[in-house]
Protein backbone atom coordinates (compact mmCIF):
# COMPACT_ATOMS: atom_id res chain seq x y z
CA UNK A 1 0.00 0.00 0.00
CA UNK A 2 1.40 3.49 -0.86
CA UNK A 3 2.32 5.94 0.92
CA UNK A 4 -0.11 8.80 -0.39
CA UNK A 5 -2.94 5.39 0.09
CA UNK A 6 -1.97 4.98 3.95
CA UNK A 7 -2.23 8.93 4.85
CA UNK A 8 -5.69 9.99 2.34
CA UNK A 9 -8.45 6.48 2.47
CA UNK A 10 -6.77 4.99 5.12
CA UNK A 11 -7.44 7.83 7.55
CA UNK A 12 -11.28 7.31 6.95
CA UNK A 13 -11.81 4.35 8.33
CA UNK A 14 -12.66 2.05 5.85
CA UNK A 15 -12.50 -1.22 6.00
CA UNK A 16 -9.05 -3.48 5.21
CA UNK A 17 -10.32 -4.98 2.35
CA UNK A 18 -11.86 -1.93 0.52
CA UNK A 19 -8.49 0.11 1.25
CA UNK A 20 -6.96 -3.13 -0.29
CA UNK A 21 -9.50 -3.00 -3.42
CA UNK A 22 -9.11 0.96 -3.79
CA UNK A 23 -4.80 0.17 -4.02
CA UNK A 24 -6.06 -2.05 -7.11
CA UNK A 25 -7.51 0.48 -8.39
CA UNK A 26 -4.93 2.76 -8.14
CA UNK A 27 -6.49 5.59 -6.57
CA UNK A 28 -3.99 7.38 -4.53
CA UNK A 29 -6.07 10.41 -2.46
CA UNK A 30 -9.73 10.67 -2.17
CA UNK A 31 -11.74 13.42 -4.19
CA UNK A 32 -13.17 16.19 -1.97
CA UNK A 33 -16.50 14.52 -2.17
CA UNK A 34 -14.94 11.55 -1.19
CA UNK A 35 -13.58 13.16 1.62
CA UNK A 36 -16.40 14.78 2.85
CA UNK A 37 -19.21 12.01 2.49
CA UNK A 38 -17.03 8.92 3.53
CA UNK A 39 -16.78 10.00 7.23
CA UNK A 40 -20.60 10.96 7.07
CA UNK A 41 -21.92 7.79 5.64
CA UNK A 42 -20.00 5.86 7.80
CA UNK A 43 -21.09 7.41 11.35
CA UNK A 44 -24.58 6.16 9.78
CA UNK A 45 -25.99 9.57 9.51
CA UNK A 46 -28.61 10.51 6.30
CA UNK A 47 -27.02 12.64 3.80
CA UNK A 48 -27.80 15.02 0.97
CA UNK A 49 -24.71 15.62 -1.29
CA UNK A 50 -24.36 18.14 -4.36
CA UNK A 51 -21.98 17.25 -6.79
CA UNK A 52 -21.77 17.15 -10.63
CA UNK A 53 -20.75 13.48 -12.10
CA UNK A 54 -17.47 12.66 -12.63
CA UNK A 55 -16.58 14.27 -9.26
CA UNK A 56 -15.87 10.43 -7.87
CA UNK A 57 -19.00 10.32 -5.87
CA UNK A 58 -19.96 6.95 -6.60
CA UNK A 59 -17.15 6.11 -4.67
CA UNK A 60 -17.91 8.44 -2.20
CA UNK A 61 -21.62 6.03 -1.35
CA UNK A 62 -19.71 2.53 -2.32
CA UNK A 63 -16.46 2.87 -0.11
CA UNK A 64 -18.74 3.58 3.16
CA UNK A 65 -21.03 1.61 2.01
CA UNK A 66 -18.90 -1.62 1.36
CA UNK A 67 -17.29 -1.06 4.49
CA UNK A 68 -20.38 -1.05 6.74
CA UNK A 69 -21.94 -4.42 4.80
CA UNK A 70 -22.17 -7.75 6.08
CA UNK A 71 -20.95 -10.27 3.96
CA UNK A 72 -22.81 -13.19 5.97
CA UNK A 73 -25.92 -11.88 5.55
CA UNK A 74 -27.40 -13.39 2.24
CA UNK A 75 -30.38 -10.92 1.64
CA UNK A 76 -29.93 -7.63 -0.02
CA UNK A 77 -28.64 -4.83 2.62
CA UNK A 78 -27.72 -1.75 -0.07
CA UNK A 79 -30.11 -0.21 -2.54
CA UNK A 80 -28.92 1.91 -5.24
CA UNK A 81 -31.63 3.69 -7.50
CA UNK A 82 -30.02 5.37 -11.04
CA UNK A 83 -32.31 7.25 -13.57
CA UNK A 84 -30.62 5.17 -16.74
CA UNK A 85 -29.59 1.56 -17.08
CA UNK A 86 -26.50 2.44 -18.60
CA UNK A 87 -25.80 4.52 -15.01
CA UNK A 88 -26.89 1.06 -13.02
CA UNK A 89 -24.48 -0.99 -14.73
CA UNK A 90 -21.56 1.54 -14.06
CA UNK A 91 -22.69 1.65 -10.86
CA UNK A 92 -22.65 -1.76 -10.23
CA UNK A 93 -19.70 -2.60 -12.09
CA UNK A 94 -17.81 -0.17 -9.46
CA UNK A 95 -19.36 -1.82 -6.69
CA UNK A 96 -17.79 -5.18 -8.14
CA UNK A 97 -14.19 -3.39 -8.28
CA UNK A 98 -14.29 -2.54 -4.64
CA UNK A 99 -15.67 -5.42 -2.97
CA UNK A 100 -13.56 -7.73 -5.14
CA UNK A 101 -11.63 -8.53 -1.97
CA UNK A 102 -14.69 -8.71 0.78
CA UNK A 103 -15.59 -12.15 -0.57
CA UNK A 104 -19.30 -13.16 -0.47
CA UNK A 105 -20.56 -10.02 -1.76
CA UNK A 106 -22.84 -10.43 -4.95
CA UNK A 107 -24.07 -6.87 -7.11
CA UNK A 108 -27.25 -7.66 -8.70
CA UNK A 109 -28.21 -4.69 -11.73
CA UNK A 110 -31.84 -4.44 -12.21
CA UNK A 111 -32.99 -2.57 -15.17
CA UNK A 112 -35.26 -2.56 -18.12
CA UNK A 113 -34.96 -4.53 -21.47
CA UNK A 114 -33.82 -7.39 -19.95
CA UNK A 115 -35.93 -11.04 -18.77
CA UNK A 116 -37.44 -10.38 -15.19
CA UNK A 117 -36.92 -14.38 -13.86
CA UNK A 118 -33.40 -14.10 -13.74
CA UNK A 119 -33.47 -10.94 -11.76
CA UNK A 120 -36.26 -11.93 -9.27
CA UNK A 121 -34.44 -15.06 -8.51
CA UNK A 122 -31.36 -13.27 -7.57
CA UNK A 123 -32.56 -10.82 -5.55
CA UNK A 124 -34.59 -13.68 -3.64
CA UNK A 125 -30.78 -15.64 -3.39
CA UNK A 126 -29.31 -12.85 -1.54
CA UNK A 127 -27.55 -10.28 -3.66
CA UNK A 128 -26.65 -8.28 -1.23
CA UNK A 129 -25.83 -5.10 -3.23
CA UNK A 130 -28.37 -4.28 -5.62
CA UNK A 131 -28.67 -1.12 -8.06
CA UNK A 132 -31.67 -0.65 -9.73
CA UNK A 133 -33.81 1.69 -12.36
CA UNK A 134 -36.88 2.74 -10.33
CA UNK A 135 -39.62 1.64 -13.19
CA UNK A 136 -37.81 -2.15 -13.10
CA UNK A 137 -37.35 -2.22 -9.56
CA UNK A 138 -41.21 -1.12 -8.78
CA UNK A 139 -42.25 -4.29 -11.48
CA UNK A 140 -40.50 -6.67 -9.05
CA UNK A 141 -42.47 -5.00 -6.05
CA UNK A 142 -45.58 -5.55 -7.53
CA UNK A 143 -44.87 -9.55 -7.65
CA UNK A 144 -43.11 -9.30 -3.82
CA UNK A 145 -43.33 -6.19 -2.03
CA UNK A 146 -41.65 -7.69 0.74
CA UNK A 147 -38.32 -8.10 -1.86
CA UNK A 148 -36.74 -4.82 -0.03
CA UNK A 149 -37.66 -5.29 3.49
CA UNK A 150 -34.31 -6.01 4.43
CA UNK A 151 -32.63 -2.97 3.00
CA UNK A 152 -30.57 -1.09 5.71
CA UNK A 153 -29.18 1.71 3.41
CA UNK A 154 -30.60 3.54 0.06
CA UNK A 155 -28.72 6.11 -2.18
CA UNK A 156 -30.33 8.15 -4.73
CA UNK A 157 -28.14 8.70 -7.05
CA UNK A 158 -28.62 12.04 -9.56
CA UNK A 159 -31.84 12.14 -7.93
CA UNK A 160 -32.79 15.08 -9.94
CA UNK A 161 -32.33 13.24 -13.26
CA UNK A 162 -34.80 10.87 -11.91
CA UNK A 163 -37.33 13.45 -10.98
CA UNK A 164 -36.79 14.65 -15.00
CA UNK A 165 -37.52 11.82 -16.32
CA UNK A 166 -40.51 10.92 -14.57
CA UNK A 167 -40.13 8.29 -11.88
CA UNK A 168 -41.31 10.60 -8.65
CA UNK A 169 -44.66 7.84 -8.01
CA UNK A 170 -42.01 5.23 -8.73
CA UNK A 171 -39.27 6.52 -5.93
CA UNK A 172 -42.06 6.87 -3.38
CA UNK A 173 -43.48 3.77 -4.27
CA UNK A 174 -40.12 2.34 -3.27
CA UNK A 175 -39.78 4.59 -0.08
CA UNK A 176 -42.95 3.09 0.96
CA UNK A 177 -41.43 -0.64 0.54
CA UNK A 178 -38.29 0.35 2.46
CA UNK A 179 -37.89 -0.02 6.51
CA UNK A 180 -38.11 3.41 8.43
CA UNK A 181 -35.05 2.71 9.83
CA UNK A 182 -32.83 2.75 6.70
CA UNK A 183 -30.05 5.43 6.45
CA UNK A 184 -30.74 7.26 3.04
CA UNK A 185 -28.24 9.13 1.11
CA UNK A 186 -29.64 11.70 -2.04
CA UNK A 187 -26.79 12.62 -4.12
CA UNK A 188 -28.06 15.75 -6.99
CA UNK A 189 -26.27 18.09 -8.92
CA UNK A 190 -29.01 20.35 -8.06
CA UNK A 191 -31.67 21.19 -5.49
CA UNK A 192 -34.58 22.08 -7.21
CA UNK A 193 -37.64 22.49 -5.17
CA UNK A 194 -39.21 18.71 -6.00
CA UNK A 195 -35.62 17.34 -4.54
CA UNK A 196 -35.83 19.40 -1.37
CA UNK A 197 -39.28 17.97 -0.86
CA UNK A 198 -38.23 14.29 -1.29
CA UNK A 199 -35.62 15.26 1.36
CA UNK A 200 -38.12 16.35 3.54
CA UNK A 201 -40.33 13.88 3.70
CA UNK A 202 -37.70 10.97 3.60
CA UNK A 203 -34.62 11.76 5.23
CA UNK A 204 -33.91 12.41 8.87
CA UNK A 205 -31.97 15.51 9.72
CA UNK A 206 -29.54 14.67 7.02
CA UNK A 207 -26.37 16.21 6.89
CA UNK A 208 -25.48 18.86 3.76
CA UNK A 209 -22.12 18.19 1.76
CA UNK A 210 -21.53 20.31 -1.40
CA UNK A 211 -18.82 20.17 -3.70
CA UNK A 212 -18.09 22.90 -6.13
CA UNK A 213 -16.51 21.37 -9.51
CA UNK A 214 -13.38 22.16 -10.59
CA UNK A 215 -13.16 22.53 -14.32
CA UNK A 216 -9.73 20.32 -15.30
CA UNK A 217 -8.05 21.28 -18.62
CA UNK A 218 -5.96 19.66 -21.03
CA UNK A 219 -5.66 22.68 -23.47
CA UNK A 220 -1.98 21.27 -24.69
CA UNK A 221 -3.48 17.75 -25.39
CA UNK A 222 -4.76 16.73 -28.75
CA UNK A 223 -8.20 14.83 -28.04
CA UNK A 224 -9.80 12.75 -30.27
CA UNK A 225 -12.16 9.14 -29.78
CA UNK A 226 -13.45 6.49 -32.69
CA UNK A 227 -16.57 5.03 -32.01
CA UNK A 228 -15.67 0.98 -31.94
CA UNK A 229 -17.18 -2.25 -30.36
CA UNK A 230 -15.44 -4.14 -28.03
CA UNK A 231 -14.19 -7.03 -30.84
CA UNK A 232 -13.25 -4.75 -32.76
CA UNK A 233 -10.58 -3.06 -30.43
CA UNK A 234 -7.71 -4.63 -31.51
CA UNK A 235 -7.91 -4.28 -35.56
CA UNK A 236 -8.80 -0.77 -34.47
CA UNK A 237 -5.65 -0.19 -32.97
CA UNK A 238 -3.85 -1.07 -35.76
CA UNK A 239 -5.42 0.81 -38.32
CA UNK A 240 -4.67 4.07 -36.26
CA UNK A 241 -1.26 3.56 -35.38
CA UNK A 242 -0.75 3.14 -39.10
CA UNK A 243 -1.59 6.68 -39.71
CA UNK A 244 -0.35 8.14 -36.40
CA UNK A 245 2.86 9.90 -36.68
CA UNK A 246 4.13 9.08 -33.44
CA UNK A 247 7.64 9.08 -31.46
CA UNK A 248 6.78 7.28 -28.25
CA UNK A 249 3.31 6.02 -27.61
CA UNK A 250 1.92 4.39 -23.94
CA UNK A 251 -1.58 2.77 -24.25
CA UNK A 252 -4.11 2.13 -21.29
CA UNK A 253 -5.97 -1.26 -20.83
CA UNK A 254 -8.13 -2.19 -17.79
CA UNK A 255 -6.60 -5.31 -17.26
CA UNK A 256 -3.23 -7.35 -16.78
CA UNK A 257 -4.13 -9.78 -19.46
CA UNK A 258 -5.26 -7.16 -22.06
CA UNK A 259 -1.54 -5.34 -21.65
CA UNK A 260 0.00 -9.03 -22.65
CA UNK A 261 -2.50 -9.64 -24.87
CA UNK A 262 -2.19 -6.45 -27.31
CA UNK A 263 1.31 -6.12 -26.44
CA UNK A 264 2.00 -9.70 -27.86
CA UNK A 265 -0.48 -8.32 -31.31
CA UNK A 266 1.44 -5.19 -31.90
CA UNK A 267 4.87 -7.37 -31.88
CA UNK A 268 3.42 -9.59 -34.46
CA UNK A 269 2.91 -6.79 -36.63
CA UNK A 270 6.43 -5.33 -36.49
CA UNK A 271 5.47 -2.99 -33.86
CA UNK A 272 8.33 -2.79 -30.86
CA UNK A 273 5.64 -2.96 -27.69
CA UNK A 274 6.08 -4.76 -24.90
CA UNK A 275 3.61 -5.31 -21.72
CA UNK A 276 3.52 -3.06 -18.16
CA UNK A 277 1.52 -4.20 -15.22
CA UNK A 278 1.86 -5.33 -11.66
CA UNK A 279 2.89 -8.91 -12.61
CA UNK A 280 6.02 -7.30 -13.41
CA UNK A 281 8.93 -7.59 -11.38
CA UNK A 282 10.81 -4.52 -10.61
CA UNK A 283 13.89 -4.87 -12.82
CA UNK A 284 12.18 -5.72 -15.54
CA UNK A 285 9.93 -2.76 -15.38
CA UNK A 286 12.99 -0.57 -15.24
CA UNK A 287 14.42 -2.03 -18.12
CA UNK A 288 11.15 -1.38 -19.98
CA UNK A 289 10.75 2.47 -19.02
CA UNK A 290 14.77 2.68 -19.79
CA UNK A 291 13.80 0.96 -23.09
CA UNK A 292 11.28 3.73 -23.81
CA UNK A 293 12.94 6.55 -22.86
CA UNK A 294 16.29 5.19 -25.19
CA UNK A 295 14.12 4.64 -28.36
CA UNK A 296 14.63 0.84 -27.86
CA UNK A 297 10.98 0.59 -27.75
CA UNK A 298 8.16 2.67 -28.91
CA UNK A 299 5.00 1.36 -27.41
CA UNK A 300 4.20 0.29 -23.83
CA UNK A 301 0.78 -1.17 -23.16
CA UNK A 302 -0.08 -0.48 -18.91
CA UNK A 303 -2.78 -0.71 -16.80
CA UNK A 304 -3.48 2.45 -14.05
CA UNK A 305 -1.87 0.97 -11.50
CA UNK A 306 1.72 0.14 -13.49
CA UNK A 307 2.11 3.52 -15.53
CA UNK A 308 2.29 5.41 -11.87
CA UNK A 309 5.18 7.67 -11.91
CA UNK A 310 5.76 6.89 -15.59
CA UNK A 311 7.27 10.38 -17.06
CA UNK A 312 9.15 9.79 -20.58
CA UNK A 313 9.52 13.10 -22.44
CA UNK A 314 9.02 10.46 -25.82
CA UNK A 315 5.58 9.75 -25.48
CA UNK A 316 3.52 12.17 -27.91
CA UNK A 317 0.56 9.72 -27.77
CA UNK A 318 -1.59 8.39 -25.12
CA UNK A 319 -3.97 5.71 -26.41
CA UNK A 320 -7.16 4.44 -24.19
CA UNK A 321 -7.69 1.70 -25.97
CA UNK A 322 -9.97 0.55 -22.15
CA UNK A 323 -12.19 3.29 -21.00
CA UNK A 324 -11.16 4.90 -17.97
CA UNK A 325 -13.13 4.11 -14.78
CA UNK A 326 -13.55 7.56 -14.06
CA UNK A 327 -12.95 11.24 -15.75
CA UNK A 328 -9.97 11.87 -12.91
CA UNK A 329 -8.01 9.09 -14.52
CA UNK A 330 -8.55 9.99 -17.97
CA UNK A 331 -6.80 13.17 -17.39
CA UNK A 332 -4.04 11.52 -15.61
CA UNK A 333 -3.39 8.97 -17.96
CA UNK A 334 -3.49 11.51 -21.33
CA UNK A 335 -1.34 13.75 -19.14
CA UNK A 336 1.91 11.67 -19.82
CA UNK A 337 1.81 13.62 -22.81
CA UNK A 338 1.64 17.43 -23.48
CA UNK A 339 4.36 17.85 -20.96
CA UNK A 340 6.47 20.74 -19.97
CA UNK A 341 5.15 22.90 -22.82
CA UNK A 342 4.93 20.32 -25.36
CA UNK A 343 1.71 19.44 -27.44
CA UNK A 344 0.68 15.62 -27.01
CA UNK A 345 -2.28 14.06 -28.79
CA UNK A 346 -4.77 11.58 -27.09
CA UNK A 347 -6.53 8.64 -28.38
CA UNK A 348 -10.05 7.03 -26.82
CA UNK A 349 -11.94 4.02 -28.30
CA UNK A 350 -15.16 4.06 -26.80
CA UNK A 351 -18.05 1.02 -27.10
CA UNK A 352 -21.92 2.30 -27.77
CA UNK A 353 -21.99 1.52 -24.08
CA UNK A 354 -19.64 3.93 -23.05
CA UNK A 355 -21.23 6.97 -24.41
CA UNK A 356 -22.28 8.16 -21.55
CA UNK A 357 -18.76 8.41 -20.14
CA UNK A 358 -17.28 10.04 -22.67
CA UNK A 359 -19.83 12.99 -22.27
CA UNK A 360 -19.06 12.95 -18.73
CA UNK A 361 -14.89 12.97 -19.55
CA UNK A 362 -16.04 16.15 -21.83
CA UNK A 363 -17.97 17.81 -19.42
CA UNK A 364 -15.28 17.38 -16.75
CA UNK A 365 -12.55 18.41 -18.65
CA UNK A 366 -14.69 21.40 -20.14
CA UNK A 367 -12.92 20.04 -23.39
CA UNK A 368 -15.03 18.48 -26.82
CA UNK A 369 -13.13 15.06 -27.89
CA UNK A 370 -13.78 15.30 -31.36
CA UNK A 371 -15.11 12.58 -33.21
CA UNK A 372 -12.43 10.38 -36.03
CA UNK A 373 -13.59 7.64 -38.44
CA UNK A 374 -11.64 4.45 -39.09
CA UNK A 375 -8.56 5.35 -41.92
CA UNK A 376 -9.82 4.58 -44.87
CA UNK A 377 -7.60 2.29 -47.42
CA UNK A 378 -6.78 5.41 -49.30
CA UNK A 379 -5.36 7.22 -46.17
CA UNK A 380 -3.73 4.04 -44.76
CA UNK A 381 -1.79 3.12 -48.02
CA UNK A 382 -0.48 6.90 -47.85
CA UNK A 383 0.75 6.66 -44.44
CA UNK A 384 2.58 3.35 -45.46
CA UNK A 385 4.28 4.90 -48.58
CA UNK A 386 5.18 7.87 -46.44
CA UNK A 387 7.08 6.16 -44.30
CA UNK A 388 9.10 3.64 -46.85
CA UNK A 389 9.78 6.89 -48.72
CA UNK A 390 11.50 8.35 -45.05
CA UNK A 391 13.18 5.19 -44.37
CA UNK A 392 14.67 4.77 -48.06
CA UNK A 393 15.80 8.32 -48.69
CA UNK A 394 18.29 8.19 -46.28
CA UNK A 395 19.82 5.05 -48.04
CA UNK A 396 19.60 6.52 -51.38
CA UNK A 397 21.50 10.11 -50.67
CA UNK A 398 24.13 7.27 -48.95
CA UNK A 399 24.64 4.70 -51.63
CA UNK A 400 27.30 3.47 -53.89
CA UNK A 401 28.60 3.41 -57.18
CA UNK A 402 29.48 0.07 -56.35
CA UNK A 403 25.94 -0.67 -55.18
CA UNK A 404 24.55 -1.02 -58.71
CA UNK A 405 26.91 -3.74 -59.70
CA UNK A 406 25.95 -5.84 -56.65
CA UNK A 407 21.76 -5.37 -58.53
CA UNK A 408 23.62 -6.39 -61.55
CA UNK A 409 25.02 -9.18 -60.09
CA UNK A 410 22.02 -10.00 -58.16
CA UNK A 411 19.74 -9.80 -61.49
CA UNK A 412 22.23 -12.11 -63.41
CA UNK A 413 22.06 -14.64 -60.37
CA UNK A 414 18.16 -14.59 -60.04
CA UNK A 415 17.49 -14.36 -64.02
CA UNK A 416 15.47 -11.55 -62.93
CA UNK A 417 15.14 -7.68 -63.78
CA UNK A 418 16.08 -4.99 -62.23
CA UNK A 419 12.13 -4.23 -61.40
CA UNK A 420 11.24 -7.60 -60.14
CA UNK A 421 14.48 -7.43 -58.05
CA UNK A 422 13.21 -3.70 -56.68
CA UNK A 423 9.73 -5.44 -55.80
CA UNK A 424 11.49 -8.82 -54.27
CA UNK A 425 13.65 -6.61 -51.53
CA UNK A 426 10.59 -4.20 -51.22
CA UNK A 427 8.64 -7.33 -50.17
CA UNK A 428 11.83 -8.06 -47.89
CA UNK A 429 11.46 -4.85 -46.08
CA UNK A 430 8.15 -4.55 -45.97
CA UNK A 431 7.11 -8.07 -44.39
CA UNK A 432 5.03 -8.39 -47.17
CA UNK A 433 2.46 -5.40 -46.05
CA UNK A 434 -0.01 -4.31 -48.71
CA UNK A 435 1.08 -1.42 -50.90
CA UNK A 436 -1.32 -1.54 -53.70
CA UNK A 437 -4.90 0.21 -52.86
CA UNK A 438 -6.97 -3.21 -53.52
CA UNK A 439 -5.20 -5.02 -51.31
CA UNK A 440 -5.50 -2.35 -48.33
CA UNK A 441 -9.29 -2.34 -48.66
CA UNK A 442 -9.16 -6.20 -48.22
CA UNK A 443 -7.04 -5.50 -44.89
CA UNK A 444 -10.40 -2.66 -43.91
CA UNK A 445 -11.42 -3.76 -40.81
CA UNK A 446 -15.63 -3.85 -41.24
CA UNK A 447 -17.19 -0.22 -40.44
CA UNK A 448 -18.56 -0.10 -36.42
CA UNK A 449 -22.03 -0.26 -36.22
CA UNK A 450 -21.87 2.15 -33.41
CA UNK A 451 -22.75 5.04 -36.17
CA UNK A 452 -26.36 3.31 -37.15
CA UNK A 453 -27.20 2.64 -33.63
CA UNK A 454 -29.53 5.58 -31.38
CA UNK A 455 -27.75 9.03 -30.96
CA UNK A 456 -24.75 9.75 -28.36
CA UNK A 457 -26.62 9.80 -24.86
CA UNK A 458 -28.10 7.82 -22.18
CA UNK A 459 -30.86 5.72 -23.31
CA UNK A 460 -33.11 6.18 -19.99
CA UNK A 461 -35.47 3.72 -18.78
CA UNK A 462 -38.45 6.16 -19.02
CA UNK A 463 -41.08 5.60 -16.59
CA UNK A 464 -43.35 3.93 -19.28
CA UNK A 465 -40.41 1.48 -20.41
CA UNK A 466 -41.11 -1.43 -18.51
CA UNK A 467 -40.72 -5.37 -18.47
CA UNK A 468 -39.92 -5.78 -22.10
CA UNK A 469 -41.21 -2.59 -23.30
CA UNK A 470 -37.89 -1.45 -24.21
CA UNK A 471 -35.74 -2.62 -26.73
CA UNK A 472 -32.53 -3.16 -26.37
CA UNK A 473 -29.57 -5.23 -28.23
CA UNK A 474 -31.11 -8.70 -28.97
CA UNK A 475 -29.09 -10.45 -26.45
CA UNK A 476 -27.46 -14.20 -26.98
CA UNK A 477 -29.53 -17.36 -27.02
CA UNK A 478 -29.93 -18.52 -23.44
CA UNK A 479 -27.42 -21.06 -22.31
CA UNK A 480 -28.68 -24.44 -21.35
CA UNK A 481 -27.78 -25.02 -17.35
CA UNK A 482 -24.40 -26.25 -16.06
CA UNK A 483 -22.33 -24.44 -19.56
CA UNK A 484 -21.11 -21.01 -19.94
CA UNK A 485 -19.30 -19.60 -23.36
CA UNK A 486 -15.63 -18.72 -23.26
CA UNK A 487 -13.85 -16.62 -25.83
CA UNK A 488 -10.96 -16.73 -27.99
CA UNK A 489 -9.39 -13.97 -29.74
CA UNK A 490 -9.40 -16.50 -33.00
CA UNK A 491 -11.97 -16.14 -35.91
CA UNK A 492 -12.73 -16.63 -39.45
CA UNK A 493 -9.83 -13.76 -40.58
CA UNK A 494 -7.25 -16.62 -39.12
CA UNK A 495 -8.40 -19.16 -41.38
CA UNK A 496 -10.50 -20.58 -38.62
CA UNK A 497 -13.25 -23.22 -38.54
CA UNK A 498 -15.63 -24.65 -35.82
CA UNK A 499 -14.13 -27.73 -36.91
CA UNK A 500 -10.32 -26.31 -35.82
CA UNK A 501 -11.58 -25.14 -32.48
CA UNK A 502 -13.69 -28.29 -31.54
CA UNK A 503 -10.68 -30.65 -32.35
CA UNK A 504 -8.27 -28.61 -30.75
CA UNK A 505 -10.47 -28.71 -27.43
CA UNK A 506 -11.26 -32.41 -27.62
CA UNK A 507 -7.44 -33.21 -27.93
CA UNK A 508 -5.97 -30.81 -25.98
CA UNK A 509 -8.74 -30.39 -23.20
CA UNK A 510 -9.19 -34.46 -23.13
CA UNK A 511 -12.84 -33.39 -23.48
CA UNK A 512 -15.95 -35.71 -24.92
CA UNK A 513 -17.76 -34.25 -28.06
CA UNK A 514 -21.05 -34.30 -26.01
CA UNK A 515 -19.18 -31.42 -23.30
CA UNK A 516 -19.03 -29.28 -25.93
CA UNK A 517 -21.88 -26.96 -26.99
CA UNK A 518 -22.08 -24.51 -29.52
CA UNK A 519 -19.81 -23.22 -31.37
CA UNK A 520 -19.85 -19.86 -33.11
CA UNK A 521 -17.29 -18.46 -35.05
CA UNK A 522 -17.10 -15.06 -36.53
CA UNK A 523 -14.94 -12.25 -38.32
CA UNK A 524 -12.73 -11.49 -35.41
CA UNK A 525 -13.34 -13.72 -32.82
CA UNK A 526 -15.00 -17.08 -31.48
CA UNK A 527 -17.36 -18.50 -28.85
CA UNK A 528 -17.66 -21.49 -27.84
CA UNK A 529 -20.00 -23.48 -24.77
CA UNK A 530 -18.52 -25.69 -22.41
CA UNK A 531 -19.18 -27.09 -18.83
CA UNK A 532 -19.09 -24.99 -16.08
CA UNK A 533 -18.29 -27.66 -13.79
CA UNK A 534 -13.86 -28.15 -13.91
CA UNK A 535 -13.94 -24.85 -16.41
CA UNK A 536 -10.73 -23.55 -14.52
CA UNK A 537 -8.81 -26.99 -15.09
CA UNK A 538 -9.74 -26.84 -19.00
CA UNK A 539 -8.59 -23.80 -19.44
CA UNK A 540 -5.13 -24.98 -17.65
CA UNK A 541 -4.86 -27.27 -19.80
CA UNK A 542 -5.73 -25.41 -22.99
CA UNK A 543 -3.45 -22.45 -22.05
CA UNK A 544 -0.88 -23.75 -24.14
CA UNK A 545 -2.54 -24.41 -27.33
CA UNK A 546 -2.35 -23.40 -30.58
CA UNK A 547 -4.84 -23.77 -33.18
CA UNK A 548 -4.02 -22.90 -36.67
CA UNK A 549 -0.16 -21.97 -35.50
CA UNK A 550 -1.82 -19.08 -33.28
CA UNK A 551 -2.45 -18.93 -29.23
CA UNK A 552 -5.84 -20.30 -28.33
CA UNK A 553 -6.22 -18.57 -24.95
CA UNK A 554 -9.75 -19.30 -24.35
CA UNK A 555 -10.95 -17.32 -21.96
CA UNK A 556 -14.91 -16.87 -20.02
CA UNK A 557 -17.36 -14.49 -21.61
CA UNK A 558 -19.47 -11.80 -20.38
CA UNK A 559 -21.40 -10.66 -22.81
CA UNK A 560 -21.48 -6.41 -22.57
Amino acid sequence: MTESIVGGFAALNLHPAVLSAITAVGYEEPSAIQAQSIPVILAGHDMIGQAQTGTGKTAAFALPLLSLLDPARREPQILILTPTRELALQVAAAFERYSSDMGGVKVLAVYGGAPMGPQLKALRQGAQVVVATPGRLCDHLRRDEKLLSTVDRLVLDEADEMLKLGFMEDIEAIFQALPESRQTVLFSATLPASIRAIAERNLKSPKHVKIATKTQTVESIEQAHLMVHADQKQAAVLRLLEVEQFDALIGFVRTKQATLDIAEMLERNGYRAAALNGDIAQAQRERVVESLKDGTLDIVIATDVAARGLDVPRITHVFNIDMPYDPESYVHRIGRTGRAGRTGRALLLVTPRERRMLQVIERVTGQKVAEIKMPDAETVLEARLQRLTNSLKPLLEGAEAARGEIGTELCRRLECTPEQLAAALLAKLTQGQALDLESVRREQPAAPAAARERPAGDRPERAGERSGEARPRRPMEPLAEGRVRCRTALGKRDGIAAKNLLGAIINEGKMVREAIGRIQVRETFSLVELPEEGLDRLLGRLKETRVAGKALRLRRYHEE
